[in-house]
């Protein structure tokens, strides 16, 4: 296959001074002095996918088909399910980052923001529902507010708009010269994502193919200080979702690359060599992956669901069931939060609380008279059982 039928990433010559020398050796010093290669990404708003190859878009054609049919086929069913899909979709995009954390804290981040990766974790979910609910606007405002939404809090000085420095990616700290690889220099930036936005904006192009190469030229573009990984993804999921590819869930693409981490990397390297191949196919088949993974997830908290009705009593009609139904997205509840979601009184919310540790769904895990919270052991479980999955390295 000719990759010149996609535009491959060039690259330019900048001046680069250090901040300081002060913490660097003679040898660092030297290494990390004069001009250095930041990529020029060549404009897609109008490209040609001529670079596709038959294999690449059967793989990519067969991977809608699945996806189509896995929102389609549960439908409402799935309703109960999209939050938690959507949460675990945020751990595996987070673990991509090399940020992990358990089920039971991110649960516990999400009542009360938490610590270190747990609660990042819960600011990438909230960007992924962000991006999803600006899907049918997806421009750059809608972009910046995604990553507003995941960085804010933890490092709120690097949002609000497009980077205004130099980044780079593996290397040292001390400069760009050593760098696996050098995004444009922020002077392009602007100009890079314009492009890219109407790029986004087509209709004429196969719509996972679409939304691969619309990650990968995003990736390369790498337009903010930090989280561009996450950012990425999460548009990737509003993407699929504005061009109707989704409507009722999200299927969790970031688990199934979680599957080959190495490979992802590879295959964004390949796109800026011209390649468009490699990425679109992996996404093909992390979508697989991410289907069948979420489809064992969905079936064992049905599975817990039913049993649940089995071994608590309680009317049919009772707010027992609806916390119960709240916690196949929320596992760990205090009463606050049950009340909020339920509107019941007080002393309802804790006899119904009472009713599920009686059953077993629910156990204490505060062990104090005020400030109670209890956890859903199971569902924690099954979230912990999903990411290990995710992360099982496939062969053959």
């Amino acid at each position: 296959m000719d990759t010149e039928l996609w535009p491959p990433v060039t690259y330019e010559e900048r001046a680069w001074a250090p901040s300081s020398t002060a913490m660097m050796s003679r040898t660092q010093q030297r290494r990390h002095r004069g001009p250095y290669r930041a990529a020029v990404p060549a404009p897609i708003a109008g490209a040609e996918v001529l670079g596709l190859d038959t294999e690449t878009l059967a793989r990519a054609d067969d991977a809608s088909v699945a996806i189509s049919r896995f929102d389609e086929s549960f439908g409402s069913q799935l309703t109960p399910f999209s939050a938690i899909l959507l949460r675990s979709e945020s751990v595996a995009s987070s673990q991509i980052e090399n940020l992990t954390s358990s089920a039971k804290a991110i649960a516990l981040a999400e009542l009360d923001g938490g610590r270190a990766n747990a609660a990042v974790i819960v600011s990438n979910t909230r960007a992924m529902q962000a991006a999803i609910r600006m899907a049918d606007n997806l421009d750059a405002a809608a972009i910046i507010e995604t990553h507003r939404v995941l960085l804010e809090s933890s490092t709120p000085e690097q949002v609000g708009g497009w980077r205004d420095q130099q980044v780079w990616i593996g290397g040292r700290a001390f400069g760009p010269h050593q760098a696996v690889f050098v995004p444009p220099h922020h002077e392009r930036v602007p100009s890079a994502m314009d492009d890219l936005m109407s790029f986004l904006g087509r209709d004429d192009l196969p719509v996972l193919a679409h939304a691969a190469i619309g990650h990968a030229q995003f990736e390369t573009i790498h337009p903010f200080p930090d989280g561009n990984g996450r950012t990425g993804r999460a548009i990737l999921h509003a993407l699929l979702r504005a061009k109707g590819l989704t409507r009722s869930v999200n299927v969790p693409i970031s688990a199934g690359l979680l599957a080959d981490i190495g490979a992802y990397f590879a295959a964004l390297g390949s796109y800026r060599e011209g390649d468009p191949n490699p990425i679109v196919g992996l996404v093909a088949d992390a979508s697989f992956l991410a289907i069948e993974n979420g489809t064992v997830l969905v079936r064992e908290l049905r599975r817990l669901r039913d049993d649940w009705g089995h071994r608590v009593s309680a009317r049919a009609d009772s707010v027992v069931w609806a916390i119960a139904d709240m916690l196949l997205r929320q596992p760990v509840i205090d009463s606050v939060v049950v009340r909020r979601d339920t509107g019941v009184a007080p002393v309802n919310a804790r006899r119904a609380i009472e009713r599920l540790v009686d059953g077993g769904v629910l156990s204490e895990i505060t062990g104090n008279r005020r400030d109670r919270r209890w956890a859903a052991a199971e569902v924690l479980e099954e979230l912990d059982a999903f990411a290990a999955r995710a992360g099982r390295r496939r062969f053959g």
